[in-house]
């Protein structure tokens, strides 16, 4: 089988990202283009992020899951610290997460330290969460092998029953992620492949330093 995509191409000429309209903090850069990306109305999920880990087997693997919270500290995810993804973190702290906004023809690229958050916060997230979403994280054992759809639904059914009318509480192996940025990258697309790319490095002193990056 053979496809030429070659000719699969478009013109980006929705916007600039100039020095001049820069934030000093890319945390707040990040914040100005999420709220821009939350009410263009183009953007069905603008939460949505690429997690990228090296694995146990030294591969690494990208997934997209949904940020939940973002702070002058870094930004929150939540998963089963038992799933393929939290144990990679656990040996590999060192990540990267991506978001990509195409109708805005941005791109946000974040390298960060994954450490847990505290039980407390995940507690609260969890509790907040609609009753079938925390079902769903106690019955889910991420990541392994299971013998059909149907045996999930028979173990969500099962809990259902058990728990009826009464609280649920968060399980041990299910919550936050913090990930404290080190470098973020902006990259909105400009014509003629000349995109503007302006990273972020965080400095011994805590400071950020500003570069433009050839595209």
């Amino acid at each position: 089988m053979e496809k030429d995509l070659s000719d699969l191409r478009l013109v980006y000429s929705l916007g600039a990202l100039l020095e001049k309209d820069l934030r000093e903090n890319p945390m707040e850069q990040f914040q100005q283009w999420f709220l821009q990306a939350q009410q263009s109305g183009t953007v069905q999920e603008p939460n949505a992020m690429s997690v990228a880990t090296i694995g146990l087997d030294g591969f690494p693997k990208t997934r997209v899951v949904l940020l939940k919270k973002f702070t002058d500290e870094g930004f929150i995810f939540y998963t089963n610290y038992n799933s393929e993804k939290g144990k990679a973190i656990e040996v590999h702290p060192n990540i990267c997460l991506s978001f990509f906004w195409p109708a805005l023809e941005r791109q946000i690229i974040i390298k960060g330290t994954a450490e847990k958050l505290a039980a407390n916060l995940s507690d609260g997230y969890f509790l907040s969460r609609p009753r079938g979403s925390q079902l769903g994280s106690i019955v889910s054992e991420q990541s392994q092998v299971v013998p059909s759809r149907e045996y999930l639904q028979e173990q969500l059914s099962a809990l259902e029953q058990e728990m009826e009318g009464k609280p649920l509480q968060r399980p041990a192996h299910w919550g936050g992620f913090l990930v404290r940025p080190v470098s973020l990258e902006f990259w909105q697309g400009r014509p003629n492949r000349l995109h503007d790319r302006i990273r972020y490095t965080l400095q011994e002193d805590y400071d950020w330093k500003i570069e433009r990056l050839s595209p």
